[in-house]
């Protein structure tokens, strides 16, 4: 079992921070330190569009520089829907509505421990459910 460190929950407050104010989407954040070895920390974030994930990477970016945490590993391949930063305690994914459905991540890690955004911010965020997977729902329902 990986031990927390103290610093890996302000860590990710702050890029949720940076996400909220960049506006993105059904923003989650899971503790997977009991599960996981190499993080503490996943934050999801959902994007409506490729440019808006360059932009949520880039406002995550900026943060973490001012905060000067060390940015282990990035993966952001063109149009793919889906990338990650990797910050050794804190890993942001960021996906449009389609990938995150796609991949389920908030599924392959169901044992890990919810952290609630709202009360994490102290503010009303962005956690609803981006609209194009609504729409999907409600059609798959008919």
């Amino acid at each position: 079992m990986k031990l927390k460190k103290p610093g890996s929950l302000a860590l990710a407050k702050l890029c949720c921070r940076a996400l909220d104010e960049k506006k993105a989407e059904d923003l989650r954040v899971l503790d997977v330190s009991e599960q996981s070895s190499i993080t503490d920390f996943l934050v999801l974030a959902t994007g409506t569009s490729e440019p808006h994930l360059r932009a949520l990477r880039i406002e995550v970016e900026k943060a973490l520089d001012t905060a000067q945490a060390r940015i282990v590993g990035m993966e952001i391949p063109q149009e793919s829907g889906w990338m990650v930063i990797d910050a050794f305690d804190v890993m942001v994914h960021f996906f449009t509505a389609e990938q995150r459905e796609r991949y389920g991540l908030e599924n392959l890690w169901k044992d890990a421990k919810d952290i609630s955004v709202s009360k994490l911010l102290g503010s009303n965020v962005m956690t609803k459910k981006p609209r194009a997977v609504e729409r999907k729902k409600k059609a798959a329902k008919r």
